[in-house]
């Protein structure tokens, strides 16, 4: 199944959807007929200029979200928490990356003239709220003084702007409480209310630690370089990435590569390739049946005393300790 849709202040994605569907709403609420699996998609009504729809479904079918990007201006906000446990994918380059809760891609901020595709999986559990917040209200809301880069940048809701973060365990267990709540519940408003206002202050708080980065406006060719470019560092963990390489073959200048790779993750190429390392090393040792030198090997490492206290560094913990567990 494929729906497609522009966002922006006024649209309704729930009405939209139904009628993509030939289904009647019960209220705010969704339900899936049989036909094509079960759950529901609800609406939940917040003040003015915060909106909430909650995703929570098995389907009997692949489905594609295709968000097209907003050609007129506009002051909404997107915040999407992906909470699904197998990963869905995100498709802007005819690539598909891999998106779940425990990705890079688990939270993503952008603006609304991005154009973005997400296909998920027939038979697997999906789960994910969609924030959208007028900046005004975002504004007022944070109280912020003094805003870093990232978040002025955010609040201003500047064009072509793309950040993605990692989900903690406590936002992950937000975003459950808002999915799970009960419907009978006379202060479900209040409830939902404050779990997304929660939400909400725990992703800038983490975007607000970013290091300032010259800002560049994202444009959909850029989104494409950097699925490029984390393509390419995740391919090869044993090898460390090569910025003039990468540069080249993303048809980046190293300059503004090395500046909007930080700018949309949060972090430098060469972090964000040890921690893939690091988990990956996680990954080898707890499921992929090596010791702890054939992972460290298998990783580049020849020397494995490093190779133990970088581990021990990220996850805290020696490698031998966390593959049997103790």
């Amino acid at each position: 199944m494929f729906f497609e849709f522009i966002p922006t202040p006024q649209f309704d994605f729930l009405t939209q959807f139904a009628k993509k569907l030939n289904v009647p709403l019960a209220g705010d609420r969704l339900i899936l007929p049989p036909a094509m699996g079960t759950g529901s998609i609800r609406r939940i009504a917040l003040p003015p200029g915060l909106k909430l729809i909650v995703h929570h479904y098995t389907l009997n079918q692949d489905i594609i979200l295709s968000r097209v990007g907003s050609d007129e201006p506009n002051d909404l906000v997107s915040i999407i928490f992906h909470s699904n446990e197998a990963p869905a994918s995100v498709n802007t380059d005819g690539t598909p990356t891999l998106l779940s809760r425990s990705s890079a891609y688990a939270i993503q901020i952008a603006s609304t003239d991005l154009h973005s595709q997400i296909r998920f999986p027939a038979n697997t559990d999906i789960c994910f709220l969609v924030v959208g917040i007028m900046k005004d209200a975002l504004k007022e809301l944070l109280g912020i003084r003094k805003p870093n880069h990232v978040v002025e940048t955010i609040l201003k809701a500047a064009p072509g702007f793309l950040y993605y973060e990692s989900m903690t365990v406590e936002i992950h267990k937000l975003v459950r409480q808002v999915t799970d709540a009960r419907e009978d519940n006379d202060l479900g408003n209040f409830y939902h209310r404050l779990k997304v206002q929660e939400l909400i202050y725990l992703v800038f708080e983490k975007l607000q630690k970013r290091e300032a980065v010259r800002y560049h406006q994202v444009h959909k060719d850029d989104v494409e370089k950097l699925l490029l470019i984390r393509t390419a560092i995740l391919a090869d963990l044993s090898v460390p990435p090569v910025l003039g390489e990468l540069a080249k073959m993303a048809g980046f200048g190293e300059t503004k590569m090395k500046d909007i790779f930080k700018q949309v993750f949060g972090d430098t190429i060469y972090n964000y390739y040890q921690q893939a390392r690091m988990e990956e090393a996680a990954f080898l040792l707890k499921h992929g049946g090596l010791s702890v030198s054939e992972t460290g090997y298998r990783l580049g490492f020849a020397n494995m005393s490093h190779f133990g206290r970088l581990f021990e560094k990220y996850h805290g913990v020696k490698p031998k300790k966390y593959a049997t567990g103790g």
